[in-house]
């Protein structure tokens, strides 16, 4: 069973921040919320984490994962952002925006694309995920916890807790979070093509 953690959404106790980041470090999956819906998330290194992400989301190796930063320092250690895009970006951060661009040498290759080398990357604009953030040190590894069959993510941790029980190993609640998902911009190729309209304005990417 899932543990349940209940943070407050303004002042996330370090208490329980660090449990959930101890967690973390020992292979956890967990499920946290941020400012589009509930994701799905596992450290970096936790091979199995993301094998346990596509089989929750019943998806092939060729899913984008998602790397959440805390800052756009952080982003810039990850993925390779050209002039072009570097001032677009920073400017839609942090927010419900997912960005596809080319991987550094400092991201698993698992964790890429296996033929573009590519993966994504956002920076929520929430205060529970940039305080786990944080407390991480680290990217967490995620991936919108999208179920098959349903086209927006979860938004309540009992709901979350209710449905991945066995499947997760800790599921935090900090209040209601929004239904919609990230506005994804694909920007490996040197111009952006939004490929999914979600909470962030698309129209700034068009």
């Amino acid at each position: 069973m899932a543990r349940y953690v209940d943070m407050h959404p303004d002042n996330p106790q370090p208490r329980l921040l660090a449990q959930v980041v101890e967690a973390l470090r020992d292979d956890a999956l967990i499920a946290y919320p941020t400012d589009s819906g509930y994701a799905l998330g596992a450290q970096l290194g936790n091979r199995e984490g993301r094998d346990r992400i596509l089989r929750i989301r019943g998806l092939d190796e060729r899913h984008h994962f998602t790397l959440v930063c805390r800052d756009f320092s952080q982003l810039g250690q990850m993925v390779h952002v050209d002039n072009s895009a570097f001032r677009a970006i920073r400017a839609a951060t942090p927010g419900p925006y997912t960005f596809i661009l080319p991987g550094t040498p400092e991201v698993p290759r698992r964790l890429l694309h296996p033929k573009k080398k590519t993966v994504g990357v956002r920076i929520p604009d929430h205060v529970l995920a940039q305080a786990l953030l944080a407390e991480l040190g680290e990217p967490l590894l995620s991936s919108s916890l999208i179920l098959p069959g349903e086209s927006e993510p979860r938004t309540s941790g009992w709901d979350v807790k209710e449905e991945l029980d066995h499947q997760v190993d800790l599921v935090i609640e900090a209040g209601e979070t929004p239904a919609e998902s990230t506005t994804v911009v694909d920007w490996s190729e040197g111009a952006p093509e939004v490929i999914r309209r979600g909470a962030g304005d698309p129209d700034r990417f068009a």
